[in-house]
């Protein structure tokens, strides 16, 4: 006759299973498709059967063992718990208590897939998801009346993320004895993830420490642009107000201007497709409403600062004096400044498709790059060297092409030609105009990201201000699987 501890009861473990769904206050999405999955009736059961727990449970401890080395707990993962039971269950010591056989499996069924699910997620996805994250830091707008708020985009970078279907993907990789093939599969590849990893048991202090997890889990974002390590590409580091250019033949680097933190330049990858010299500046909305709507009326600030009202609808420029606040807040007008001298922009725009209507620009301001933190712009990056990084992204520019930029640009020419066209159009308002669009053939990668630990110019790693204090956002999150 068996002994009632020894039983397994299908019925009762499913009832177990439940039961701990329900209680479960896991915050993850991760917790959730564990108890999503756990709630339904008649659920496969995946790790354990009437032959015991098998070699599936192993294999999943081993990585997690080795959660130690990626800075995380294995409390956070409930390791030891589930080696305790899978000791018992073994061992066959149940009992009749809380460790029949039934209630040990069912606490093993549950606390393995919640520990695969949170390692899987988190290593293939990111244990934080930046654009939940970071794109719910800043309110643009908001109205508490209809309860509608609109978020400043922050992160718009395509990364890979976990679909509707990976949940049961990944019940049906433990199922099938594949789990151990797909928890190799995930590991992070990232060259500078495993330098960042490297550095881990060598971190003094606490904080040391988080910048060094924090910056390990921007890498577990994979890219669908991954930073490219070959070829010409650019990349502006946000922490280090810098700006790196490369390619096969040269290495360019450069000071820059970010947005402010009312203002944040966000993370994206793009690709330079054109330039603009002498652009004008069309004014966006926002810095209507915040700055320049007060001065309705003003003739005088509107003519020193060489902006034009044009009405969207007819195209005709209207007269400063006669047009008041609420016509300039009503969306029927646009505010530009005139390129050359003086326009904010500078003299020369690199463009790049994107969802912010940002660029890398020029400025009539350049003291700006003399101070050490640089977060003054509306978001726009302006760069310190806009001439070299215009003859960087060229593609084997004749010298003529490169002169007209430099005229473009207030320079001296430097070809007999540019100068003698210099000395043929004396008026400055023509040099303004010797060039506008330049295409950028082939597109040149942009990549602006957001590293507090970075490697500068000359390839040394370097700390960088957590300047948006992204790094503490990031860390109240991933410290749920380090506590």
């Amino acid at each position: 006759m068996k002994t009632p501890a020894f039983v397994l009861s299908a019925p009762e473990i499913r009832q177990q299973l439940a039961a701990m769904a329900g209680a479960d206050g896991g915050k993850t999405e991760a917790d959730h498709e564990v108890r999503k999955y756990y709630k339904q009736d008649h659920a496969p059961i995946l790790w354990v059967d009437a032959a015991g727990v098998d070699q599936r449970a192993d294999s999943l401890l081993a990585w997690l063992h080795q959660l130690g080395e990626i800075g995380l707990s294995e409390q956070a993962f409930g390791v030891k718990a589930i080696e305790n039971d899978l000791n018992i269950f073994r061992s066959l010591g149940f009992d009749d208590d809380k460790n029949t056989a039934s209630r040990v499996a069912a606490r093993l069924e549950y606390r393995l897939t919640k520990a695969c699910m949170r390692y899987c997620y988190g290593q293939r996805f990111g244990f934080v998801n930046p654009h939940r994250t970071l794109n719910k830091l800043d309110i643009e707008k908001q109205d508490t009346v209809r309860r509608y708020v609109k978020y400043r985009g922050l992160f718009d970078v395509d990364i890979d993320s976990p679909d509707d279907h990976y949940a049961s993907s990944l019940a049906s990789k433990i199922a099938g004895d594949s789990i151990a093939g797909y928890l190799r599969e995930i590991q992070p590849r990232d060259a500078f993830y495993q330098r960042l990893k490297s550095m881990l048991p060598q971190a003094s202090t606490p904080e040391q420490r988080q910048r060094i997890m924090v910056n390990m889990e921007r890498c577990r974002w994979r890219r669908h642009q991954p930073i490219a390590t070959e070829g010409k590409r650019i990349v502006v580091n946000i922490p280090a107000f810098h700006l790196y250019a490369f390619s096969p033949q040269e290495t360019l680097d450069m000071r820059v201007v970010c947005g402010g933190v009312n203002t944040k330049t966000p993370q994206l990858s793009s690709n330079i497709e054109w330039m603009e010299a002498n652009p004008q500046w069309v004014i966006p909305t926002s810095i209507i409403e915040n700055e320049v709507a007060r001065r309705a009326g003003d003739s005088a600030y509107f003519a020193r600062n060489r902006y034009n009202i044009v009405d969207k609808s007819s195209g005709q420029t209207l007269d400063a004096s006669q047009v008041s606040r609420q016509m300039l807040l009503s969306g029927k007008y646009r505010i530009a400044q005139k390129g050359g001298t003086g326009n904010s922009l500078g003299r020369i725009v690199f463009r790049f498709k994107n969802s912010f209507s940002v660029f890398l620009h020029d400025t009539s301001t350049p003291g700006a790059f003399q101070r050490d933190t640089r977060a003054l712009s509306h978001g726009c990056v302006r760069v310190s060297k806009p001439f070299e990084l215009a003859r960087f992204v060229l593609d084997s520019p004749d010298e003529w092409l490169l002169d007209r930029i430099r005229i473009a640009m207030g320079m001296t020419p430097e070809t007999e030609q540019g100068q003698q066209w210099l000395h043929s159009h004396p008026d400055p308002e023509s040099h303004n105009k010797i060039i506008g669009y330049i295409p950028v053939t082939p597109r040149v990668p942009l990549f602006i990201i957001y590293y507090t630990l970075w490697p500068d110019e000359a390839g040394v790693l370097q700390t960088w201000p957590d300047v948006y204090g992204y790094d503490k956002v990031m860390w109240n999150q991933l410290k749920t699987f380090v506590e």
